[in-house]
């Protein structure tokens, strides 16, 4: 016989170290509840993280290990929503008010004294098991809609399903105009390790204070959107690999600066930013350009964090002014060439060409009058060899 969800009896996990006192609970709620059993606030937590099926908590306070008040901070700043958003009822035989108090203000959803008789804790179980339900189906409600909408309700932001269709625009477009787009991950840095000193509410603030310091700085035609819970995503059309990556620096620079303050607290974050350009990194799909982005956001985190890292490794003040300094005015070089300084011209004719080759291409596609393409290309990337590229490609901070 197959049995449908709905006809499944709701999971609960019992967490008391007394045997005697988890036999009376299964006894009372059997039939209408399936129960799994653990004697400790450690062994229900590492319950709760193997077990998506459980649908409730009834734990009770005093155990050893890790205690019912423990459990359910942890519980609460959990960063897995499954987990995070359970309805936990504390279940005691103190029933000093001041432990009410504690256990509401820690995120129960309810406390029932162990004396109490099953009429009130069967009611208990069930309003709250219905009203998670309820927003369970709420949330992927929600989620349905998000998907469907181009901005993600909770963040103000880009959905992720928009950031998807607006890349891929943006990526087909950049290789019809032979421009370049930019994709950087731009991630908090200790994300665990904030949520842990200064709990889940103060560090979705200070989310929302980067979200809406990167609105402020980013373009219309940019696209923002929160890629995961630690993360942004940004797509920039029309940027080259020169200008992705100072804003990146600029970006990662401001916000190491920033003092951030809730109450009495000042608090600090520092970002670690990837950065890809399709045009240099010869990424042709969506996937393969935030994945490159993602990668070296990792890099990034992995060298110590407060860095930006792109195709050549780690970027610096210094690396984005000697990349400047290599960007070539042709206005320049047709003023030397007119003064007869043809010599330092032919220096830069690499360079040269990779900036007019746009220009030569649509002259091409338009005239057909047989430009030597493959052989200006091959001149192009020339320099890739030449010069002092691995001076540019050490950087440090």
């Amino acid at each position: 016989m197959v049995t449908s969800e709905d006809d499944k009896l709701p999971r609960i996990l019992v967490v008391d170290d007394s045997r005697m006192v988890r036999a009376s609970i299964v006894k009372l709620i059997r039939g209408r509840f399936e129960v799994r059993e653990e004697p400790d606030g450690e062994a229900g937590w590492e319950a709760l993280l193997v077990d998506p099926a459980i649908d409730l908590v009834l734990t009770d306070i005093g155990m050893p290990r890790l205690d019912g008040y423990g459990l359910l901070e942890r519980i609460r700043a959990s960063r897995v929503s499954r987990v995070r958003d359970l309805p936990v009822v504390i279940i005691s035989g103190d029933e000093d008010e001041s432990a009410r108090e504690r256990a509401l203000a820690l995120g129960a959803n309810g406390f029932v004294a162990k004396g109490a008789g099953s009429v009130e804790l069967l009611a208990t179980l069930s309003s709250l098991v219905r009203l998670s339900k309820a927003q369970h189906e709420l949330e992927r409600s929600r989620a349905a809609l998000a998907s469907q909408s181009p901005v993600d309700p909770e963040t103000g932001l880009a959905s992720a399903g928009y950031l998807q269709h607006r890349a891929t625009q943006g990526v087909s477009e950049a290789r019809r105009r032979h421009t370049d787009i930019a994709a950087l991950v731009i991630e908090v840095d200790q994300f665990d390790e904030l949520v842990d000193r200064h709990g889940a509410h103060v560090v979705q603030l200070i989310l929302r204070k980067l979200s809406k310091m990167l609105t402020s700085r980013i373009r219309t035609e940019d696209t923002l959107s929160q890629h995961s819970a630690s993360q942004f995503a940004l797509l920039s059309p029309g940027i080259d690999r020169v200008s992705s990556c100072a804003f990146a620096l600029r970006l990662r620079s401001s916000v190491e600066k920033l003092v951030m303050g809730y109450r009495e607290e000042r608090i600090r974050v520092t970002l670690s930013i990837g950065v890809a350009n399709a045009a240099v990194d010869g990424r042709n799909t969506v996937s393969e350009l935030l994945g490159l982005a993602l990668e070296r956001t990792a890099a990034a985190r992995a060298a110590g964090g407060n860095r930006v890292v792109a195709d050549a490794g780690e970027v610096d003040a210094a690396l984005i002014e000697r990349e400047l300094g290599r960007l070539v005015s042709i206005d320049s070089a047709l003023r030397q060439v007119r003064a007869g300084a043809r010599a330092e011209v032919e220096a830069q004719l690499p360079e040269i060409i990779a900036a007019l080759m746009p220009l030569l291409e649509l002259l091409e596609s338009k005239t057909h009058c047989g430009l030597p393409l493959r052989q200006l290309e091959a001149l192009k990337h020339r320099s890739a060899t030449d010069g002092d590229d691995t001076e540019a490609t050490r950087t440090s901070i």
